[in-house]
């Protein structure tokens, strides 16, 4: 159970820094900033539940590298963020390197 905790902390993580880039119009900051902090409470909850059986570093390098590869793909799908090779490859380190602790462990 705490696997699909990290896991839905993870693609929570994603969240928070949506929530930042809506709240850069002048006209949505108010939703945007709540989306922000929703989604930051919700993430920071269910790591605090995973890490109950998975160790903390372990935790933390796979919540953090989801987080980091889904709001790259976010911005390049939705928000015209610039790709390249080397910055697909890039992600794929960290999804590589975060399975790698699963899989260690």
């Amino acid at each position: 159970m705490s696997w699909l905790y990290l896991l839905l902390a993870g693609f929570t993580e994603i969240g928070w820094p949506i929530g930042l880039k809506i709240a850069q119009s002048s006209e949505s900051r108010l939703l945007g900033i709540s989306i922000a902090v929703v989604f930051l409470l919700i993430s920071g909850s269910l790591l605090w539940m995973a890490q109950k059986d998975i160790p903390m570093g372990t935790a933390y390098a796979v919540w953090t590298g989801i987080g980091a590869a889904g709001t790259f793909l976010v911005g390049v799908w939705f928000y015209g963020d610039p790709t390249s090779l080397m910055r697909y490859m890039g992600v794929l380190l960290i999804i590589l390197g975060v399975a790698l602790l699963k899989f260690a462990a």
